[in-house]
């Protein structure tokens, strides 16, 4: 749904809401819970009007709207009871995050944070909790869990975002108070030299996937998300669409890739006519497109470039269709090539992305089209691949390396025999200090 779209439901919404006296969850004959709306009418009569509610908006299905927690049964959910002007705060929360436009991943993030909250405080009702609750729980992470700063600033905008947003009790002054302090810490980076021996252990559709992120700087989930209308063969460019902060951006299709992406779209396609043939859904489309254009799914230019292998369901629709591949398989594989490289170092899938622009920036690319190539939205961020680069700065020369002669070998040390100390006369006393007789010289 586009931003336009979304202004006019808020509007006709904030019109409906004006009449509505009281809205709960009623169970339909087939047992499945629906939003009922009592709206107000005649002095005489009542009317409830039941809304069957937008599909895959989480709202006519709140039971599959997240799922359900670790060790409990899929009919009973942590903190089940606790509501919000009716709802259930799983059921608001799916709702607040799709109306800001959040990813699938920040959702999911935040409901299993909420959730470990909820089950820490023996699932109590969130409502019940407050500031200090939410302070034992970030301290437990700290101290018990010793997880890193990131991880409980992750954790603390997940609740900071349960109570402003969803439960609508702003926790007060402790947005400064509880945020943990992060590092500057150094990205991990290769040479080309073992780049180069990453990528030549890799073979097959792994292999190539790998070779688009190190020589694009893509994300490996912009890389997955790929469209085969996004590959741009005759301008030599690749479009980004809908990364990091649902920004779009242009990086280059690099020459060496030229062949082995023609040679795995074809193989794509045969996939492609496959699945058409055997009248399957269309892939996933983004924004409500597959409402406005219900056949664009199924369309050549909408496959991905790298669709997996099984089908999958849809985590918002329950449609089962064919989905790009699965990233994990890709974090395998990069991990078992370094293995196999010998690289002494931790690498996984965002190590190509570091390289990348360093590699750039070791070429003398400036910083500013690195940063465009990135989707950084401050310059500050890529310069941190400064402080990594083989010659820093403006190629700084160690002290070492300014021409200076220097012996090859230290000379070999020498250990003299000790000297006998001078005999001292009968009554002599040693002084640290002369003394002066009176009188003078």
């Amino acid at each position: 749904m586009s931003a336009w779209q979304l202004d006019q439901v808020r509007q006709a919404l904030d019109v409906f809401a004006r009449g509505i006296e009281h809205w709960q969850f009623r169970t339909d004959e087939q047992g499945r819970r629906r939003p009922a709306f009592r709206v107000r009418a005649q002095p005489s009569r009542e009317a409830v009007v039941c809304a069957e509610g937008i599909p895959g908006s989480g709202v006519s299905h709140p039971e599959s709207a997240m799922p359900a927690a670790r060790g409990e049964s899929p009919g009973r959910t942590a903190g089940e009871g606790s509501v919000v002007g009716g709802l259930d705060w799983r059921v608001r929360l799916t709702a607040v995050t799709r109306l800001r436009r959040y990813s699938i991943r920040t959702e999911q993030t935040y409901g299993e944070w909420i959730e470990r909250f909820v089950r820490f405080h023996g699932n109590a009702d969130p409502r019940a909790l407050g500031e200090a609750e939410v302070r034992e729980f970030l301290e437990y992470l700290a101290v018990a869990r010793s997880v890193s700063a990131s991880t409980q600033n992750q954790a603390f905008s997940a609740l900071l975002f349960l109570y402003s947003a969803v439960l609508e009790r702003p926790l007060g002054d402790l947005r400064d108070v509880l945020r943990a302090r992060r590092g500057g810490r150094l990205p991990v980076v290769l040479s080309r030299e073992e780049v180069h021996r990453v990528l030549s252990v890799m073979e097959g559709t792994l292999g190539l996937i790998a070779r688009v992120l190190y020589g694009t700087g893509m994300r490996l989930m912009e890389g997955l998300r790929l469209r085969v209308k996004d590959v741009d063969f005759e301008r030599g460019l690749i479009t980004i669409r809908g990364g990091k902060g649902d920004q779009d951006r242009v990086v280059m299709l690099p020459s060496a890739l030229r062949d082995g992406l023609t040679r795995h779209l074809e193989r794509v396609r045969i996939l492609w006519e496959s699945d058409r043939a055997g009248g399957l859904p269309g892939v996933w489309m983004p924004d409500a497109l597959d409402r406005k254009y219900p056949e664009a799914g199924k369309e050549w230019a909408w496959m991905w470039v790298f669709p997996g292998k099984r089908l999958s369901v849809d985590p918002r629709s329950g449609v089962e269709r064919r989905h790009h591949a699965h990233e994990t398989a890709v974090q395998r594989a990069v991990k078992a090539a370094a293995r196999m490289a010998r690289i002494p170092k931790p690498l996984g899938c965002h190590t190509l992305r570091h390289s990348f622009a360093t590699h750039l920036l070791e070429r003398g690319t400036d910083l500013r089209s690195v940063q465009e190539l990135l989707g950084h939205r401050s310059v500050e961020t890529t310069q941190i691949y400064t402080h990594v680069m083989s010659r820093p700065g403006v190629g700084v020369l160690s002290p070492l390396d300014d021409g200076t002669p220097l012996r090859e070998e230290p000379p070999p040390y020498r250990v003299s025999e000790p000297r006998e100390k001078p005999r001292r006369e009968a009554g002599h006393e040693e002084r640290p200090y002369e003394i002066l007789e009176d009188g003078g010289p």
